[in-house]
């Protein structure tokens, strides 16, 4: 069975006491007020580097240019190196007690 893990920030909706996960499902949670820790931060102040002084004509626009960069340039090992940090590998290894 393949291990999962999720890492959620305090949002609201992200209260999940009344889930129960499978066994192979971890859920992880950043401290507060740390957007810094959370991947999809990570990517998106990555992806705002590329757009931010772009002028759209519409919105449709945006997603072309939005779907065309994720698909031709954010590689898995580029999403590695943008999200990596040691926050993320001391809470897997606290998990299973390392």
């Amino acid at each position: 069975m393949e291990l999962k893990i999720i890492l959620i920030d305090n949002a609201g909706f992200h209260s999940l006491k009344k889930y129960d996960f499978p066994e192979n499902i971890i859920l992880i949670r950043i401290p507060p007020y740390t957007p810094e820790l959370n991947p999809s931060e990570k990517i998106w102040h990555y992806i705002k580097q590329y757009y931010k002084n772009k002028v759209f004509e519409t919105l449709d626009n945006v997603k072309k240019w939005l779907h065309d960069f994720i698909k031709n340039i954010l590689s898995v090992e580029l999403v590695k190196s943008i999200t990596n940090h040691e926050f993320y590998m001391n809470a897997y290894k606290a998990q299973f007690n390392m």
